[in-house]
């Protein structure tokens, strides 16, 4: 059945969250912050409501949704034993329940004119993030040294890694992606954020192993990669000139170990600090460590990293520090919250789902390269690598819209894998399904699953006519 307001939906689903922002202190900006949430959720249940379903059961799908409820749902036990803060439960809980409802929503079987929708949806609200981020931090921030800390998308990563598939991977280039590419990376540079530039080269490396499934291909994506890290050292180039401070805040921070008394980093010293106390209190006992402290509990820094931060903290200052929100680190922070119980089963069904469908891309582009869907696969491969990148610097389900955006990255791989898996070879036949699949038109696609779905590159699903291919290459292009 055709639901006519599908499209306004899948909008209002995303865009909203779009314009959400960092406040400027912890005590203002919380009313407005959560009105973008209200349009969201609402959309989402109807997508839920419209939305086609899978009549055959997936293996993997059944353990990440239930992986999801169990850490979203599990969270009410271990609230009901701990018996936080109401509040600071339900602000640090909403983005992992935005992360379920966007898995939810496109974790099913839609038409090709519906991912189109999602995926056009995606993009655009990763740029408006993207502008309007960059914009309000300028705005409510004195000088570089303030701005920086507002300045970059929570998304900024899988806005990158949907980019980086369609440089690397599908080969194409179009102006408009190419000057998105170099926004993301000036707000890398003016942020002085090491993070996000090794998420960027670890986004890279992805994106290079997707497009080589063999060995021998692999010194044609060294060559591709080559066109965008020239993009890279322009865009740097710009920004150093444009902007001479940056050079210099780069190398404060490249260099910041050496200034310290203790010659160590004292980024890398509290983030180790605040996971210490995080586990130090999930290991105090057994309950804890079975159903974990709760979303929203206090944490603070460890004492045994105080003589690391000699001259960097007073003693007074250390130990005032007590934090509720999520911590910085993703992992050690899910173990914190949920246990055993609760807390590993969410991270590990995720990262194992990565890397099946991440192996699964590879040996399908090697054996059927022009198989349908294959495309939008591996451009939702990218987009959600980006989660494990994110959480290098800091929580990627942290804030509510990269919750939302990581969630339907998770939906749209899995489902997507889910129905190729039933179309293309296994690798237990790979020789003789290989020559089926070459010499059949097309294979036995399950339900809506036709021939010619899910587009090429972002630039066509942007409905932009004008692209390019990379000079030299002769390789036809995936399913169109």
């Amino acid at each position: 059945m055709r639901h006519q307001y599908a499209a306004p939906w899948i909008w209002i689903f995303l865009l909203p969250l779009a314009l959400d922002y960092k406040a400027t202190n912890a005590t203002t900006g919380h009313f407005a912050q959560f009105i973008f949430v209200a349009p969201a959720v609402a959309a989402g249940l109807a997508l839920l409501l419209i939305a086609p379903r899978f009549h055959e059961r997936s293996r993997l799908r059944t353990i990440v949704t239930t992986s999801l409820l169990l850490c979203v749902f599990g969270s009410v036990v271990t609230q009901l034993i701990q018996d936080n803060d109401g509040g600071n439960y339900l602000r640090v809980l909403l983005p992992f329940m935005l992360f379920l409802l966007g898995y939810l929503v496109a974790c099913r079987p839609w038409s090709e004119q519906r991912i189109a929708q999602f995926e056009k949806a995606l993009f655009a609200a990763n740029v408006v993030s993207l502008v309007f981020t960059f914009v309000y931090g300028l705005a409510t921030s004195g000088g570089l040294d303030d701005a920086r800390f507002r300045i970059i998308s929570v998304t900024l990563l899988g806005l990158q890694g949907v980019l980086l598939h369609e440089f690397v991977v599908a080969k194409r280039y179009s102006p408009f992606t190419i000057a998105v590419f170099a926004g993301t990376v000036i707000v890398e540079l003016l942020s002085v954020t090491r993070s996000l530039l090794v998420g960027t080269v670890l986004l890279f490396v992805i994106a290079m192993a997707l497009s080589a499934p063999s060995m021998r291909q692999i010194w044609r994506a060294v060559a591709r990669g080559l066109m965008v890290v020239v993009v890279l050292a322009g865009v740097a180039g710009i920004a150093v000139l444009a902007v001479p401070n940056v050079a210099e805040h780069w190398t404060q921070r490249i260099f910041v170990a050496e200034a310290t008394i203790s010659g160590k980093d004292p980024t890398t010293i509290t983030r180790l600090a605040e996971m210490r106390d995080q586990y130090d209190q999930v290991t105090a006992s057994p309950e804890t460590l079975l159903f974990g402290a709760g979303y929203g509990h206090y944490y603070r820094y460890s004492p045994d990293y105080l003589p690391d931060l000699a001259g960097q903290f007073s003693k007074q200052d250390f130990y005032a520090i007590n934090e509720w929100a999520a911590g910085h680190n993703f992992w050690v922070y899910q173990l914190f919250a949920g246990g055993l119980v609760f807390g590993i089963a969410m991270p590990l069904a995720t990262l194992g789902a990565l890397a099946l469908c991440f192996f699964a891309y590879r040996y399908w582009r090697s054996v059927v390269p022009d198989a349908p869907m294959l495309p939008i696969l591996g451009r939702a491969i990218m987009l959600f690598a980006a989660l494990p990148a994110t959480s290098i610097g800091g929580n990627p389900l942290g804030p509510r819209f990269s919750g939302l955006v990581f969630g339907i990255g998770l939906g749209l791989m899995i489902a997507t894998y889910t129905r190729l898996q039933r179309a293309l070879p296994a690798r237990a036949n790979r020789m003789s399904a290989a020559r089926r699949m070459r010499a059949a038109a097309s294979p036995d696609l399950p339900r809506r699953m036709q021939p010619g779905m899910g587009r090429t590159d972002v630039a066509s699903t942007l409905g932009m006519s004008q692209t390019a291919r990379l000079p030299g290459s002769n390789r036809p292009d995936i399913a169109r």
